[in-house]
């Protein structure tokens, strides 16, 4: 059985099939780029703060409901008729009034449309992972949504500067076609032999790069007797 993490959708598998199938089947991801701390420090303390309360206290244009949980991880059962299941860390989960669940993910980044198909098959795979879960009661997933934050204005006062991040609310709509369609062509990738790898992939690049050099003939060449 191999573990899928559905932020590696949006990233790894549409960048580089060979990179996510050495990922996914014989653990050896790409070397992580570190994160600027400050992102991380802002997503939590904005995901932090809301726990326990409506979204509207932000804006009225957000959803109605209850902030539950944040950062928990969340694991499925075996896909039928696959060799995969989905487990990952989610944001954000609110309990909405009619006592279905709707998932957020929280991003610091500029709003946009495209947003919505980058991060749709990520989404529903938690969805999936709710209401299909290896252990516990599952839960009702009935609606998903980027909730976005981008500085548009600064102010200084007393000393501190304060940014204003107004949020922005993107429905995502659900596509379990879609999300199985992409499950079913990660679960023959995986049943084959590895794929050629991306012309565009630096990562791939490195690697080859790097055999060459290693390869006992360019190193006999370079050797001064």
């Amino acid at each position: 059985m191999y573990k899928l993490l559905p932020s590696d959708f949006a990233y790894t598998y549409q960048e580089c099939k060979l990179c996510y199938y050495l990922k996914i089947k014989h653990n050896v991801p790409r070397p992580s780029l570190s994160m600027p701390g400050v992102f991380s420090a802002i997503n939590t303390r904005i995901q932090t703060k809301l726990v326990g309360q409506s979204p509207k206290t932000l804006s009225p244009d957000l959803p109605d409901g209850q902030i539950v949980s944040q950062e928990n991880f969340v694991e499925s059962t075996v896909i039928p008729n696959t060799s995969v299941y989905i487990k990952g860390k989610y944001d954000l989960l609110l309990q909405n009034p009619d006592n279905t669940h709707t998932l957020i993910d929280l991003k610091i980044s500029q709003p946009g449309e495209d947003k919505i198909d980058k991060y749709q098959t990520q989404l529903v795979a938690y969805k999936y992972a709710f209401e299909n879960p290896k252990t516990g009661n599952p839960l009702t997933i009935s609606r998903l949504g980027l909730l976005i934050f981008y500085p548009s204005d600064t102010d200084f006062q007393n000393g501190i500067a304060r940014l204003d991040f107004p949020p922005k609310w993107l429905e995502v709509p659900v596509d379990l076609s879609k999300f199985f369609e992409l499950i079913k062509n990660i679960d023959q990738l995986l049943a084959g032999p590895p794929p050629p790898e991306s012309p565009d992939c630096p990562w791939c690049q490195y690697r080859r790069q790097t055999e060459f050099l290693n390869s006992p003939k360019n190193i006999q060449q370079s050797m001064p007797f």
